[in-house]
């Protein structure tokens, strides 16, 4: 006679997402991790509460649990049975109301400036966390792609000096646990998605950064990244389905084409490639199209979204996710938050290709992701290499911006797109400038003044410059200088600052600080001019209100004549350059000194 298997011990070790709320459009469906869980079903006895379906995984490890909630359940803790025969087990869970105006939050548009950091490269607020027990890497402030200590007290020590800055939103790579055994400072390699990595902080205090944040009239996005986790990852040694991520018999990176997806010729091969391979060794690639994961990943972002109150999303690597389910992603997110802003990166430097990922309008082939926003890669590369070089041929200098901005008409909604100098994956600015100072300060009238959001990455008001550019991504990212106690330079009090660094601090707080409250620069249309001797001008304008804006990147003053620019001045009779306070005359010309810029608010 065949012995019986010896059932394991009912255990229960994890329950996702963390809580819920009462009001959620979103079906709620736990995950429920452990031991001895097949064939087991669930239990509640609060009338409120209903279980509608239990979902057995491929490993008997997890439980996947539809769970109903009535709108007039009460606030608080739940006890839910997990029974198995003769063995039970339980666990509670707390249900919540949503607070008052959730679903119809506002986000971050075309008024903001958002600005982009890194918390372990920003400041260090609490020394006594910068490496911890539970966590694999320690503290190593020399090696460059280490960690450095930077963490969300830090951050929170410095919310004043964004909003004088003239930030009004903050975008923080992603903050969450990073447990990779190196290279984990920067967050993209997630390894629990629910947790706050604790050598930033706790859960509890980003929720706090989020509210003072928030007192102080600034927004916080947070940064998403469902198409990968990292390979330390706690579900990666028992995954719930063979096809939880992509798995291949021998390691298969992507290709990284975006074009693939696009291209109506492309190979299935290819394309395929591009989608399922990993981003990075250490980046094992999320099957977004089977449909537990995609659950897991909406609910995971309306869960932060509800839980810190927060303000947004920026999405890493939004098109190497299977892109009907990353679409079906975002639709849904949109359709519990509908005033919601989500940006996400889609880098390419075409911007046919940039465009197709914008908007729910169906594209050529019936495709539409429903992304408010993208970011700009291409006017990037255009506004890069048209100011860092001095000739001005048929595509260079302002000719190359010009060209990029006249392809607007590609995008869904230009106004939308995420404008910027540089950011954390791509070489910092000022050493794309080789450290000019006009250069820089021209970068930033661009930024201020263009169609678009602007992003400003960190440092980048001062011209902060790569520490060794043949060290990759962690010398460019570097400490801010006055985030560390000790620092010999305190950029945050102005401590030994530079002569240059203090003319590029300076023009930016002025444009940005007076940005809050240029309508037209928020929501005008843009009217441009031809470049003449790598010179470039522009309107910016609404029915009620106009900016011009003029570029001299050249090595000579160049004399501006208002008349060539007289279809956008009708009623304008007078103004005033933001960037030096004197007034303008309409009709009377004006010099504009080598590599310099005016910004001219029109009045009537």
């Amino acid at each position: 006679m065949k012995q019986e298997k010896q059932k394991k011990e009912m255990t229960i070790q994890r329950v996702e997402p963390l809580s819920w709320w009462t009001g959620i459009k979103t079906l709620l469906q736990l995950m429920i991790y452990g031991k001895g869980l097949e064939d087991s079903t669930v239990h509640v006895e609060e009338k409120g509460i209903t279980i509608r379906e239990v979902h057995p995984a491929e490993n008997p490890d997890y439980l996947f649990v539809d769970v109903e909630l009535a709108p007039d359940l009460l606030p608080g803790e739940y006890r839910f049975e997990v029974r198995n025969g003769q063995q039970q087990t339980q666990f509670t869970y707390w249900i919540d109301r949503r607070r008052k105006g959730s679903a119809s939050r506002q986000s971050f548009t075309s008024a903001d400036l958002v600005y982009l950091l890194l918390p372990d490269r920003f400041a260090n607020g609490d020394p006594s966390i910068d490496s911890t027990p539970d966590t694999t890497e320690k503290a190593d402030r020399k090696n460059p792609s280490g960690r450095h200590g930077g963490d969300l007290q830090g951050i929170l020590a410095h919310l004043d000096y964004l909003k004088e800055l003239g930030v009004t939103t903050v975008w923080i790579t992603p903050p969450q646990l990073d447990n990779q055994p190196s290279g984990s400072y920067h967050g993209y390699s997630c390894t629990d998605y629910y947790r706050i990595d604790p050598r930033f902080g706790t859960n509890d205090l980003y929720k706090q950064l989020v509210r003072t944040a928030h007192e102080k009239g600034l927004k916080i996005i947070m940064d998403a990244v469902p198409n990968h986790c990292g390979s330390a990852h706690w579900w990666m040694n028992d995954l719930p389905f063979h096809n939880w991520v992509h798995l291949h018999k021998r390691m298969e990176m992507s290709n990284y084409r975006l074009a693939t997806i696009t291209d109506p010729n492309s190979s299935r091969l290819n394309r395929h490639q591009t989608v399922n391979g990993w981003f990075d060794k250490d980046m094992p690639d999320m099957a977004l199209e089977n449909e537990y994961v995609f659950r897991y990943f909406l609910q995971l972002y309306i869960w932060w979204i509800e839980w810190a109150d927060l303000d947004g999303l920026r999405v890493d690597t939004f098109p190497y996710n299977e892109k009907h389910s990353i679409a079906k992603w975002t639709k849904g997110i949109l359709e519990e938050y509908p005033g919601l802003s989500i940006v996400a990166e889609c880098w390419h430097s075409s911007p046919a290709i940039v465009a197709y990922w914008q908007g729910d309008k169906p594209k050529q082939d019936g495709y539409a992701s429903y992304l408010p926003s993208v970011m700009d890669f291409p006017l990037q590369e255009a506004l890069q290499d048209a100011l860092k070089v001095d000739s001005s041929g048929w595509m260079e200098g302002m000719n190359r911006l010009f060209e990029a901005v006249a392809l607007d008409f590609l995008y869904q909604d230009p106004k939308k797109l995420m404008i910027f100098l540089d950011n954390h994956d791509i070489k910092r600015f000022a050493d794309s400038m080789h450290g000019n100072t006009e250069k820089i300060k021209l970068g930033i009238t661009l930024l201020a003044t263009l169609r678009g959001i602007p992003q400003l990455y960190y440092g980048t008001e001062f011209g902060f410059r790569s520490t060794d550019l043949s060290k990759g991504d962690g010398a460019a990212r570097i400490d801010f200088p006055g985030g560390w106690k000790g620092d010999r330079k305190n950029l945050f009090t102005g401590l030994k600052i530079h002569k240059k660094e203090k003319e590029i601090f300076g023009h930016t707080q002025k444009l940005f600080n007076w940005r809050k409250n240029a309508v037209a620069i928020h929501n005008g249309e843009t009217t441009h001019f031809l470049p003449k001797n790598n010179t470039y001008a522009f309107f910016r304008h609404t029915p009620d209100e106009a900016v011009f804006v003029f570029l001299n990147p050249g090595k000579k003053e160049v004399k501006v004549h208002w008349e060539k620019y007289s279809e956008c001045l009708e009623g304008y009779s007078n103004g005033v350059n933001i960037l030096t306070g004197r007034k303008a005359t309409v009709g009377k010309s004006f010099t504009v000194r080598a590599r310099e810029s005016v910004v001219i608010e029109l009045s009537r």
